[in-house]
């Protein structure tokens, strides 16, 4: 009896060994991989000479120099004024078509739908492009309005103009975060108001919108954050003016000198990686009193949607417009181009057809393998991460670790990591730690790196369905036996499933779409389409770009098409 008692309590101590070794190593994990990147920025922002040299020479003057200089003064202000108007646009732009879209009577409500997400499915480089394909100083649309009307009717080389560019580009993840709360507005408070004489426009004002602050506040912030990190846009039209913004004076101090200053470097890293900490912890304290916008309780209200009476038709012809000119005349300017020998008003396209574009990039190795890698990284590191945050959620919401709450501070952290300083960071840990230093010239630090941006995304998408997997059934396997790996391996996860598939296909398009991590990381060997296109873009050389990206928003479309069919992924709500 002892010795079956003993065998008992051996096989529970082996059982809860294992537990804790999976959750410490997940934990362990997942450390390595958000401080690994951001420990050689903080170190070499205090050092005067470069993080690879043995003697270290510790300093402060990098600081110093940094806040004595003219040009970093004009890219933060620059920088902030930017992020301020594209937060003003992309949420005039984001709420109107959420409350429009999800609250009322509009026609074509699913068509469009479909179509206000798609911005976040592209590239912000490739859309950039395409505004200054058909929108620039010499693009089409500009040109034909010019010989038109003899008038210069636009310059998207002002803050203003680049603060229009990347409020379309930032608007469907505003529609995205408020759409929900819009559509879940309790329709008793829309009801009283109506009672009391208020009109459809007048309720939309002063009660469905209001219930949506929490929505707004934190689609707001990170629409601001986004704006910070942003690089195609200031890079695309802040550049050729000599307009300067944090994002580029990170990209042209690193890059674009023969002796980079490290030190200065690292220290501009630092401060606006502190500024967007700031700015997450200031949007954390702002949904502290969420509560108050509480509308959906025990008692179920009836979903209406407002009768927008004689305005409906007028109001869905303009959303339609804004569509048009704002994503298929600039999607299809970078299909003109890219099949084009230049593109311009006073000639027919027919006229100027070619497929020089594409068969430049299939006739170069470094252009075609620029593809593979964004689909080996896309498709293989995908899969690593999901795995990865799979893990880290499950620990986090589903265990008994000691260290889950700060393990899901890490996990979310990387929201606040600039994909430039995520790149520069991996880059100088290459350096340093003899671990990552095999993965100079390989795929694989782009992996790690785009892996690190991107567990906030893939956390988000698996949390809620994991919350709402009852615990009961943890408990239940527990009283027969199971540990809590084995739970979790044959009870939670296979539950998790669509999560799951939905996290890949949300990571997948990131990982494909992502350019700003991999500048300072790619080399000869590791290319893939962002920076290739970048390096086009640097040589002026605008139709490989757009050929570069026609191919990427194909593989975009065939695998969205490939994941609604066989995977039973919902991309559009």
């Amino acid at each position: 009896m002892n010795v079956s008692t003993d065998n008992i309590n051996s096989d529970n101590r082996t059982k809860l060994n294992r537990a804790v070794y999976i959750q410490s190593g997940v934990a362990i994990l997942a450390f390595i991989l958000v401080i690994a990147p951001l420990s050689p920025i903080l170190f070499q922002s205090f050092l005067g000479n470069p993080i690879y040299e043995e003697i270290k020479i510790f300093t402060f003057a990098n600081f110093e120099k940094l806040l004595t200089n003219a040009k970093f003064y004009s890219a933060m202000s620059n920088s902030v004024i930017l992020a301020l108007g594209t937060t003003f646009i992309a949420l005039v732009i984001g709420i109107s078509t959420a409350v429009l879209l999800g609250r009322t009577n509009l026609p074509m409500r699913r068509s469009l739908g479909e179509v206000v997400l798609l911005p976040m499915y592209v590239s912000h480089l490739v859309l950039a492009f395409g505004w200054f394909v058909m929108y620039g100083p010499s693009g089409y649309i500009t040109l034909l309005v010019k010989d038109w009307f003899d008038v210069q009717a636009w310059d998207l080389y002002t803050l203003l103009g680049m603060s229009v560019v990347a409020g379309a580009a930032q608007a469907p993840m505003i529609h995205l975060l408020c759409s929900s709360s819009a559509a879940a507005a309790d329709a008793s408070l829309e009801d009283a108001a109506r009672a009391s004489g208020a009109g459809p426009f007048t309720v939309l004002w002063r009660v469905t919108i209001p219930l949506l602050r929490p929505a707004i506040i934190y689609s707001g912030t990170l629409t601001f954050i986004g704006s910070l990190e942003m690089l195609s846009v200031p890079l695309i039209f802040g550049s050729p003016v000599g307009l300067d913004f944090f994002t580029t004076f990170l990209y042209i101090e690193g890059l674009g000198k023969a002796v980079p200053d490290y030190g200065m470097i690292g220290a501009a890293a630092v401060l606006l990686l502190a500024l967007i900490t700031v700015l997450i912890a200031l949007q954390g304290l702002l949904l502290r009193k969420s509560g108050r916008f509480v509308s959906i309780k025990g008692k179920a209200t009836r979903r209406k949607l407002f009768d927008l009476g004689p305005y409906r038709w007028p109001i869905a012809i303009g959303i339609s417009a804004y569509f048009f000119f704002t994503l298929i005349v600039v999607l299809g300017g970078v299909v003109l181009r890219a099949f084009t020998s230049f593109l311009t008003p006073l000639l027919s396209p027919v006229e100027t057809l070619t497929f020089d574009n594409f068969a430049l990039i299939f006739e170069y190795d470094a252009y075609t393998r620029s593809i593979t890698n964004s689909l080996f990284i896309a498709g293989i590191g995908a899969a690593i991460a999901v795995v990865v945050v799979t893990l880290i959620t499950v620990v986090v919401h589903r265990s008994r670790f000691k260290f889950r709450k700060p393990l899901e501070f890490i996990a979310l952290y990387p929201r606040a990591v600039p994909g430039i300083v995520a790149g520069l960071g991996f880059f100088w840990g290459m350096m340093i730690f003899p671990i990552l230093s095999p993965l100079y010239g390989t795929v694989w630090i782009l992996i790690l790196a785009f892996t690190m941006r991107t567990i906030p995304t893939a956390f988000g998408a698996i949390s809620p369905m994991l919350l709402q997997i009852g615990k009961d059934l943890d408990q239940s396997a527990r009283s027969v036996g199971a540990d809590w790996w084995t739970t979790t391996k044959t009870i939670i996860i296979p539950l998790l499933k669509p999560a799951i598939f939905g996290a890949y296909v949300l990571l997948f398009l990131s990982f494909l779409k992502e350019y700003a991590s991999a500048a300072f990381l790619f080399s000869p060997g590791s290319e893939i389409i962002g920076t290739t296109m970048l390096s086009f873009w640097a040589n002026g050389d605008s139709g490989p770009v757009a050929a570069l990206a026609v191919i990427q928003i194909a593989i975009t479309i065939v695998f969205v098409a490939i994941a609604k069919k066989f995977l039973g992924v919902k991309v559009y709500e």
